[in-house]
């Protein structure tokens, strides 16, 4: 499938901010993979995909875990969570993507992991800092992805992680491991 056709599915799936932030991110995926020396149609396909899953009904979505073999920690989280390895089973089964990278890349866009590839980190670092975003620190995180992606990624998941904290939500444990490794 070329980027036109999986936008035209992906734009269904989801409401118009959600689609124009997908837009943003792969626009923010394709620039990133182009500075650090990506495959710039492997980050554009993991972007565009990155949130097939994030308006699925969640019911579906822990089936799809406990049916599927995927990690039974999922079981315990809602959507914000629960999206991303089910958007890599739908990438695959849906969309026959069978590119491993792509699909972590989509797998961990929201939680990270210890071990990121290349993709992996441009995927998560693009949904965080793309143009549509707005928090305070975003513009911080940008001007680091310009100059160092692992730097960005740390920043990054310290900025994600730190939210996580001050808003007393559960972290992910995969979140923690990747943290971890960064400061190793």
């Amino acid at each position: 499938m070329e980027r036109d056709d999986y936008l035209a599915i992906v734009k269904t799936r989801m409401p118009e901010k959600r689609y124009i932030h997908t837009i943003g991110v792969m626009e923010t995926a394709i620039s990133l993979a182009k500075q650090y020396g990506e495959d710039e149609k492997k980050a554009e396909t993991a972007a565009i995909l990155h949130d097939i899953a994030k308006y699925a009904d969640e019911d579906w979505m822990r089936e799809i875990v406990q049916t599927n073999g995927l990690d039974s920690r999922l079981l315990e989280w809602g959507s914000e969570i629960l999206h991303g390895p089910v958007g890599a089973w739908i990438a695959q089964h849906e969309f026959n993507i069978t590119n491993e990278d792509i699909l972590n890349a989509i797998r961990f866009h929201t939680t990270g992991r210890a071990g990121m590839s290349k993709l992996e980190k441009i995927i998560y670092i693009a949904d965080m800092i793309e143009p549509n975003r707005k928090f305070p620190g975003v513009e911080n995180l940008r001007q680091i992805a310009k100059d160092n992606l692992d730097l960005a990624l740390e920043a990054c998941v310290s900025h994600s992680l730190t939210f996580l904290v001050q808003t007393k939500q559960p972290i992910f444990p995969v979140s923690v491991e990747c943290f971890n490794e960064i400061i190793s």
